[in-house]
C-alpha cells in the first residue's frame, strides 16, 4: 500500500469501511437471533437494513474519489465480530447475555463512528462535498444506533434496563 496523498488515505479508509460494512451485514442477523429481548432483536434487525444502506452509500462515494479503492479486509471489524460470536455462543442468564451483546455492538458502533468521522473529515479537507455529505449521513446514523443501544441498556426503551436486570440475576 502506498499512501502518497490525503486522497490515498481516504481511499484506504473507504476500503476499510466497505469491508467492515460487508462483514457486519453477515454478523447482525446472528446477533439478532441470539438476542433474548425483543427490543434488542429489533434494534439489530433495523440496523442491518441501515448497514446495507451504509454499504450502498460507500459505493456512491467511491466514484467521487477519482482513485482506485483497494480491496481489503477490515481486520478490526473481524476482531470485533469474533468477540460478538463468543458472546453468541456463551451460556448463562439471557439478560446478562443481552447486556454483553449490547457491549459488543457498542464497540462496533464506536469503531464505525471513528472511521466514518475520519473519512468525512478527509473528504471535507479534499473539497469532496458529495462524498463528505454521504459520509456525514452515515456517521449520524451510526451515532443514533449507539444512542439506541445506550437506551436499551439503561432502560430508556424498556420498563427496566438490561443492566439493572443483569445485576439482580
Amino acid at each position: 500500500m502506498q499512501l502518497n496523498s490525503l486522497t490515498d488515505v481516504l481511499a484506504e479508509q473507504i476500503a476499510d469501511l466497505r469491508s467492515a460494512e460487508q462483514q457486519l451485514t453477515q454478523a447482525l442477523p446472528k446477533m439478532a437471533e441470539a438476542a433474548n429481548d425483543g427490543g434488542l432483536r429489533d434494534a439489530f434487525t433495523n440496523h442491518l437494513d441501515e448497514t446495507r444502506r451504509h454499504a450502498e452509500r460507500l459505493e456512491q462515494v467511491i466514484p467521487t474519489l477519482n482513485v482506485t479503492v483497494p480491496a481489503k479486509e477490515c481486520e478490526a471489524m473481524r476482531g470485533l465480530i469474533k468477540e460478538g460470536e463468543e458472546i453468541i455462543g456463551a451460556g448463562g442468564d439471557p439478560t446478562a447475555r443481552d447486556t454483553a451483546l449490547i457491549a459488543a455492538a457498542q464497540r462496533v458502533e464506536h469503531y464505525e463512528i471513528a472511521a466514518y468521522g475520519t473519512a468525512r473529515t478527509l473528504a471535507q479537507e479534499l473539497d469532496l462535498g458529495q462524498a463528505a455529505g454521504l459520509l456525514e449521513e452515515t456517521l449520524d446514523e451510526e451515532s443514533k444506533a449507539d444512542s439506541l443501544l445506550n437506551k436499551l441498556a439503561t432502560g430508556g426503551l424498556m420498563s427496566r434496563g438490561l443492566n439493572e436486570q443483569a445485576t439482580r440475576s
